[in-house]
């Protein structure tokens, strides 16, 4: 009898939740009907009782996994000594955190905001400031690729590549073309004097999980550097170990001269952040951007608790965890398929085409067998905490092989 009431409790728990949702909430997401209510490591557990293995991270941001101890420790340290400051004063954990960053990364200096769009945006605007001071006040254009994806404020949505974006919004800001991924014909052609900077995703992530071809990041590269034009790194999802180095681009030997990054830089806690390089660092001058919760102490205690983390043997594992994923999701898809699909992506950004089922499909059915995914276009999307254990591992697999049966 205690089971049954209890079952029932449990399940009244979460109808209550989503009930109050659906009454309070404006409804912006095709949210799933489950209500989490508490997670650890990569496993979260529902109102209702039911647990989860979480291959989602809450796309891309809980990098460490649910209540890391040395994250939780790191945020609480924080916030009972300063939990909030303005931008007029100076404070330790914003400094370490730019130090670290930009010593990681090669850049120069670092803006801290709340968000990947709020990232993006700051970097289109000081890529057309310096369009502007470098080369006059006509040259403000920005070309992204066509299937890219940078965010959801008006700027961002129009230098995102996807016509599907750019409705019923209008108008627009203008100043955005799109060229074809993986074609630097295409992208060349659409330079001209105008034209101040390239804006683009190593990894497609909302694209499909497709990553840009190594000769391609290369002529990119080569091309802006020739044509006197800021390269912009669009990194807010393959940022921060995501990819099983610190920052994509460092798996094609370029340098951007603006990186944007966020998501999983907080560990769970919000924060963007802007990484200037020599040819970039002091366009934006006093008084021409600002945030007022960037840089809140707190999350910056969080994000170098991310960072210590994802040091050399911290991102080795990342990419030894990716190898165990890939290699088995290859294998399932063979055994219960009788075809070989290519996993894309790069490192623990884990895109997936099923030949037997939509990727809609495959989520629903995960959900089932209790393990959360995503989709990004017609494919399947894994972006599983950095930290997954092996035998998180394991059971995420176990299930996953589990609900392809149900396929057959």
């Amino acid at each position: 009898m205690t089971n049954v009431s209890t079952q029932g409790s449990t399940q009244g728990a979460a109808q209550a939740i989503i009930s109050r949702d659906n009454t309070y909430v404006e409804h912006t997401y095709a949210r799933f009907p489950i209500a989490l209510v508490k997670g650890q490591g990569a496993r979260c557990w529902a109102a209702d009782g039911k647990e989860y293995i979480d291959l989602t991270s809450g796309i891309g941001v809980n990098s460490l996994g649910f209540c890391d101890p040395e994250w939780t420790s790191a945020v609480y340290a924080q916030l009972t000594t300063l939990q909030h400051t303005s931008n007029l004063y100076y404070t330790e954990p914003c400094t370490t955190l730019a130090e670290a960053l930009c010593t990681r990364s090669g850049m120069k200096k670092a803006f801290f905001g709340n968000s990947g769009a709020e990232a993006n945006e700051g970097a289109i605007k000081a890529a057309r400031k310096w369009g502007h001071v470098h080369h006059g006040p006509s040259c403000h254009n920005i070309i992204t690729l066509k299937q890219s994806f940078h965010g959801r404020t008006l700027t961002t949505l129009a230098a995102t590549g996807q016509e599907q974006f750019h409705k019923e919004f209008d108008p627009f800001p203008t100043g955005f073309s799109y060229a074809e991924p993986n074609d630097i014909t295409s992208l060349e052609s659409m330079i001209d004097e105008n034209t101040c900077a390239v804006m683009i995703e190593f990894v497609q992530g909302e694209g499909g999980v497709r990553a840009l071809t190594q000769g391609y990041a290369k002529a990119v590269d080569e091309l802006c550097a020739r044509r006197g034009i800021l390269l912009i790194d669009d990194e807010v999802q393959t940022g921060i170990g995501r990819t099983g180095k610190l920052f994509a681009y460092e798996h094609y030997g370029v340098m951007p001269d603006i990186v944007t990054c966020a998501k999983g830089l907080g560990g769970g806690l919000p924060i963007g952040a802007i990484l200037f390089g020599e040819k970039t660092k002091g366009t934006l001058q006093p008084g021409e951007h600002a945030s007022t919760f960037g840089a809140n102490p707190a999350v910056c205690a969080g994000a170098l608790a991310v960072l210590n983390r994802l040091n050399e043997d911290g991102l080795r594992q990342v990419n030894l965890t990716a190898q165990t994923i890939r290699t088995g999701l290859t294998d399932i898809i063979r055994r219960y398929s009788g075809m070989t699909r290519d996993i894309g992506g790069l490192g623990l950004m884990i895109g997936v085409s099923l030949p037997m089922v939509s990727a809609k499909d495959a989520v629903n059915v995960g959900i089932k067998h209790g393990v959360l995914t995503l989709t990004a276009h017609d494919r399947l999307r894994l972006l599983p905490p950095l930290t997954i254990t092996p035998d998180e591992t394991a059971d995420a697999l176990n299930r996953i092989e589990k609900a392809a049966r149900s396929f057959r």
